[in-house]
Protein backbone atom coordinates (compact mmCIF):
# COMPACT_ATOMS: atom_id res chain seq x y z
CA UNK A 1 0.00 0.00 0.00
CA UNK A 2 1.22 3.39 -1.15
CA UNK A 3 -0.18 6.87 0.47
CA UNK A 4 -0.30 9.79 -2.33
CA UNK A 5 -0.84 12.81 -0.72
CA UNK A 6 -0.06 15.48 -3.91
CA UNK A 7 -2.17 16.53 -7.05
CA UNK A 8 1.48 16.94 -8.15
CA UNK A 9 2.46 13.20 -8.28
CA UNK A 10 3.22 12.07 -11.64
CA UNK A 11 0.70 8.88 -11.77
CA UNK A 12 -2.02 10.80 -10.35
CA UNK A 13 -1.76 13.44 -13.03
CA UNK A 14 -1.65 10.46 -15.50
CA UNK A 15 -4.85 9.36 -14.33
CA UNK A 16 -6.68 12.69 -14.21
CA UNK A 17 -5.60 13.42 -18.10
CA UNK A 18 -6.51 10.04 -19.38
CA UNK A 19 -10.13 10.57 -17.49
CA UNK A 20 -10.58 13.93 -18.90
CA UNK A 21 -9.72 13.05 -22.34
CA UNK A 22 -11.34 9.55 -22.39
CA UNK A 23 -7.76 8.08 -23.32
CA UNK A 24 -5.66 5.42 -21.53
CA UNK A 25 -3.59 6.43 -19.44
CA UNK A 26 0.58 6.22 -20.68
CA UNK A 27 0.76 2.93 -19.90
CA UNK A 28 -1.95 1.53 -21.40
CA UNK A 29 -4.78 1.75 -18.60
CA UNK A 30 -8.38 2.37 -18.77
CA UNK A 31 -9.45 4.31 -15.66
CA UNK A 32 -12.60 2.08 -14.39
CA UNK A 33 -14.58 3.86 -11.15
CA UNK A 34 -16.99 2.61 -9.19
CA UNK A 35 -17.28 -1.33 -7.28
CA UNK A 36 -18.61 -2.65 -9.53
CA UNK A 37 -15.82 -2.38 -12.54
CA UNK A 38 -13.21 -3.50 -10.17
CA UNK A 39 -15.60 -6.41 -9.68
CA UNK A 40 -15.90 -7.31 -13.15
CA UNK A 41 -12.29 -6.85 -14.19
CA UNK A 42 -11.60 -9.06 -11.78
CA UNK A 43 -13.73 -11.94 -12.72
CA UNK A 44 -12.86 -10.53 -16.19
CA UNK A 45 -9.40 -11.62 -16.02
CA UNK A 46 -7.91 -8.54 -17.05
CA UNK A 47 -4.47 -7.09 -15.60
CA UNK A 48 -5.29 -4.18 -12.63
CA UNK A 49 -2.43 -1.93 -13.16
CA UNK A 50 -3.30 -0.50 -9.10
CA UNK A 51 -6.13 0.50 -7.64
CA UNK A 52 -6.78 3.78 -5.97
CA UNK A 53 -9.30 4.42 -2.97
CA UNK A 54 -10.36 7.36 -0.77
CA UNK A 55 -8.99 7.08 2.74
CA UNK A 56 -12.26 7.54 4.39
CA UNK A 57 -13.78 4.58 1.78
CA UNK A 58 -14.55 0.82 2.75
CA UNK A 59 -13.58 -0.45 0.68
CA UNK A 60 -12.01 -4.47 0.64
CA UNK A 61 -9.11 -4.92 -2.15
CA UNK A 62 -6.92 -7.67 -3.45
CA UNK A 63 -3.66 -7.49 -1.06
CA UNK A 64 -1.90 -8.43 -4.45
CA UNK A 65 -3.04 -5.59 -5.85
CA UNK A 66 -0.98 -2.01 -6.42
CA UNK A 67 -2.56 0.20 -4.32
CA UNK A 68 -2.72 3.86 -3.87
CA UNK A 69 -4.39 5.43 -0.68
CA UNK A 70 -5.59 9.10 -1.02
CA UNK A 71 -7.16 11.74 0.81
CA UNK A 72 -11.21 12.04 0.08
CA UNK A 73 -10.25 15.76 -1.07
CA UNK A 74 -7.59 14.76 -3.58
CA UNK A 75 -9.57 11.54 -4.98
CA UNK A 76 -12.59 13.54 -5.27
CA UNK A 77 -10.16 15.75 -7.82
CA UNK A 78 -9.51 12.49 -9.59
CA UNK A 79 -13.28 11.51 -9.66
CA UNK A 80 -15.23 11.84 -12.48
CA UNK A 81 -18.66 10.99 -10.36
CA UNK A 82 -20.20 13.53 -8.22
CA UNK A 83 -21.02 11.16 -5.32
CA UNK A 84 -17.99 8.85 -6.06
CA UNK A 85 -17.78 5.58 -4.54
CA UNK A 86 -14.37 6.05 -3.34
CA UNK A 87 -12.35 3.24 -5.20
CA UNK A 88 -10.73 3.37 -9.07
CA UNK A 89 -9.30 0.94 -10.76
CA UNK A 90 -6.62 0.96 -13.77
CA UNK A 91 -7.76 -1.93 -16.43
CA UNK A 92 -5.51 -3.21 -18.96
CA UNK A 93 -8.03 -4.04 -22.00
CA UNK A 94 -7.84 -6.52 -24.37
CA UNK A 95 -6.63 -5.45 -27.78
CA UNK A 96 -9.20 -7.22 -30.68
CA UNK A 97 -8.28 -6.94 -34.09
CA UNK A 98 -11.62 -6.72 -36.82
CA UNK A 99 -11.79 -10.07 -37.27
CA UNK A 100 -12.26 -11.21 -33.73
CA UNK A 101 -15.62 -8.30 -34.26
CA UNK A 102 -17.43 -10.02 -37.07
CA UNK A 103 -18.86 -12.93 -35.76
CA UNK A 104 -22.64 -13.02 -35.26
CA UNK A 105 -24.23 -9.59 -35.46
CA UNK A 106 -21.58 -6.80 -34.66
CA UNK A 107 -22.69 -2.87 -33.76
CA UNK A 108 -20.81 -0.07 -36.11
CA UNK A 109 -21.26 3.15 -33.71
CA UNK A 110 -21.39 5.86 -35.75
CA UNK A 111 -20.72 9.29 -34.80
CA UNK A 112 -22.21 8.59 -31.26
CA UNK A 113 -21.27 11.34 -29.19
CA UNK A 114 -23.24 10.28 -25.96
CA UNK A 115 -21.18 8.28 -24.03
CA UNK A 116 -23.46 6.51 -21.69
CA UNK A 117 -25.81 5.48 -25.25
CA UNK A 118 -21.99 3.95 -26.64
CA UNK A 119 -21.67 2.18 -23.24
CA UNK A 120 -25.52 0.76 -22.96
CA UNK A 121 -25.13 -0.44 -26.73
CA UNK A 122 -21.87 -2.07 -26.24
CA UNK A 123 -24.25 -3.97 -22.99
CA UNK A 124 -26.78 -4.84 -25.12
CA UNK A 125 -24.39 -6.58 -27.71
CA UNK A 126 -23.05 -8.78 -25.09
CA UNK A 127 -26.65 -9.36 -23.67
CA UNK A 128 -28.31 -10.41 -26.92
CA UNK A 129 -25.12 -12.60 -28.10
CA UNK A 130 -23.41 -10.10 -30.62
CA UNK A 131 -20.34 -10.55 -31.92
CA UNK A 132 -18.85 -7.17 -31.19
CA UNK A 133 -18.40 -3.29 -31.56
CA UNK A 134 -16.75 -1.40 -33.83
CA UNK A 135 -16.30 2.71 -32.73
CA UNK A 136 -16.27 4.28 -35.82
CA UNK A 137 -14.35 7.65 -36.32
CA UNK A 138 -16.45 10.57 -35.11
CA UNK A 139 -17.81 8.37 -31.97
CA UNK A 140 -17.22 8.76 -28.48
CA UNK A 141 -14.15 6.86 -27.11
CA UNK A 142 -14.83 3.35 -25.21
CA UNK A 143 -12.12 4.60 -22.88
CA UNK A 144 -14.47 7.76 -21.87
CA UNK A 145 -15.22 6.98 -17.94
CA UNK A 146 -18.63 7.00 -18.30
CA UNK A 147 -18.86 4.92 -21.11
CA UNK A 148 -16.69 2.05 -19.24
CA UNK A 149 -19.74 2.66 -16.49
CA UNK A 150 -22.57 2.27 -18.56
CA UNK A 151 -20.94 -0.56 -20.25
CA UNK A 152 -21.34 -2.12 -16.77
CA UNK A 153 -18.05 -4.59 -17.78
CA UNK A 154 -19.13 -5.20 -20.74
CA UNK A 155 -15.78 -3.30 -22.69
CA UNK A 156 -13.81 -6.06 -20.68
CA UNK A 157 -15.19 -9.03 -22.33
CA UNK A 158 -16.62 -8.32 -25.28
CA UNK A 159 -14.56 -7.81 -28.70
CA UNK A 160 -14.45 -4.54 -29.92
CA UNK A 161 -12.17 -2.05 -32.06
CA UNK A 162 -11.55 1.82 -31.78
CA UNK A 163 -11.82 4.01 -34.53
CA UNK A 164 -10.42 1.54 -37.17
CA UNK A 165 -9.62 3.25 -40.90
CA UNK A 166 -12.65 3.30 -42.50
CA UNK A 167 -11.27 1.15 -45.45
CA UNK A 168 -10.15 -1.82 -43.42
CA UNK A 169 -13.57 -2.06 -41.67
CA UNK A 170 -14.73 -1.97 -45.51
CA UNK A 171 -12.26 -4.71 -46.05
CA UNK A 172 -13.19 -7.08 -43.02
CA UNK A 173 -16.83 -6.96 -43.93
CA UNK A 174 -16.30 -7.59 -47.56
CA UNK A 175 -13.71 -10.84 -46.31
CA UNK A 176 -16.39 -12.24 -43.41
CA UNK A 177 -19.09 -11.86 -45.89
CA UNK A 178 -21.39 -9.47 -43.43
CA UNK A 179 -24.11 -7.98 -45.01
CA UNK A 180 -24.01 -4.38 -43.34
CA UNK A 181 -27.16 -2.56 -42.67
CA UNK A 182 -28.24 0.66 -41.29
CA UNK A 183 -30.49 1.70 -38.94
CA UNK A 184 -33.15 4.14 -40.11
CA UNK A 185 -36.72 5.70 -39.31
CA UNK A 186 -37.43 5.92 -43.42
CA UNK A 187 -36.04 2.78 -44.37
CA UNK A 188 -38.18 0.32 -46.36
CA UNK A 189 -37.11 -2.96 -44.96
CA UNK A 190 -38.22 -3.93 -41.51
CA UNK A 191 -36.22 -5.57 -39.00
CA UNK A 192 -38.54 -8.48 -38.51
CA UNK A 193 -37.69 -9.06 -42.47
CA UNK A 194 -34.38 -9.38 -42.06
CA UNK A 195 -32.64 -12.74 -42.20
CA UNK A 196 -30.46 -12.60 -39.30
CA UNK A 197 -28.98 -16.06 -39.62
CA UNK A 198 -26.35 -14.67 -41.62
CA UNK A 199 -23.47 -12.59 -40.68
CA UNK A 200 -24.51 -9.06 -40.15
CA UNK A 201 -23.21 -5.61 -38.67
CA UNK A 202 -25.70 -2.47 -37.84
CA UNK A 203 -24.91 0.78 -38.26
CA UNK A 204 -25.91 3.10 -35.32
CA UNK A 205 -25.95 6.45 -36.12
CA UNK A 206 -25.82 9.85 -33.83
CA UNK A 207 -28.21 11.25 -31.59
CA UNK A 208 -28.52 14.11 -33.97
CA UNK A 209 -28.11 13.13 -38.02
CA UNK A 210 -28.46 9.73 -37.82
CA UNK A 211 -25.98 7.42 -39.91
CA UNK A 212 -23.42 9.05 -41.81
CA UNK A 213 -23.55 9.43 -45.42
CA UNK A 214 -20.80 7.47 -46.40
CA UNK A 215 -21.98 4.88 -44.33
CA UNK A 216 -25.35 4.87 -45.45
CA UNK A 217 -24.28 4.82 -48.96
CA UNK A 218 -22.84 1.07 -48.58
CA UNK A 219 -25.63 -0.49 -46.37
CA UNK A 220 -28.52 -1.59 -47.04
CA UNK A 221 -31.23 0.62 -44.53
CA UNK A 222 -33.63 -1.37 -41.89
CA UNK A 223 -36.39 0.34 -39.78
CA UNK A 224 -37.64 -0.67 -36.47
CA UNK A 225 -41.42 -0.48 -36.85
CA UNK A 226 -42.69 1.81 -34.47
CA UNK A 227 -46.27 3.59 -33.50
CA UNK A 228 -46.55 7.01 -33.02
CA UNK A 229 -43.09 7.87 -31.92
CA UNK A 230 -40.90 8.45 -34.85
CA UNK A 231 -37.75 7.25 -33.89
CA UNK A 232 -35.98 5.44 -30.68
CA UNK A 233 -32.70 7.03 -28.82
CA UNK A 234 -29.69 5.18 -30.19
CA UNK A 235 -29.01 2.24 -27.31
CA UNK A 236 -32.99 1.59 -26.98
CA UNK A 237 -32.93 1.21 -31.10
CA UNK A 238 -30.02 -0.93 -30.76
CA UNK A 239 -31.15 -3.06 -28.19
CA UNK A 240 -34.14 -3.99 -30.16
CA UNK A 241 -32.60 -4.51 -32.77
CA UNK A 242 -30.25 -6.97 -31.37
CA UNK A 243 -33.10 -8.50 -29.59
CA UNK A 244 -34.69 -9.29 -32.74
CA UNK A 245 -31.20 -10.88 -34.37
CA UNK A 246 -30.59 -13.06 -31.22
CA UNK A 247 -34.64 -14.34 -31.43
CA UNK A 248 -33.77 -15.52 -35.67
CA UNK A 249 -29.92 -15.91 -35.81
Amino acid sequence: MQILSSGKNPLIKDVRRAADRGTLTEQGYAVAEGRHLYEEALTSGLEIGGVFIAEDAAQEVDHDLPLYVLPRVLFKEMATTETSQGIITLVRPYEFGLHEVFTGTTMLLDGIQDPGNAGAIVRATEAFGGGGAVFLKNTVSPFNPKCLRAAAGSLFRLPFVNHPQAEAVHEAIAKHEVTLYAAMTDAKLSIQEVDWSKPSAVLIGSEGRGVSADWSSRATPIRIPTQKVESLNAAIAASVILYEARRHA
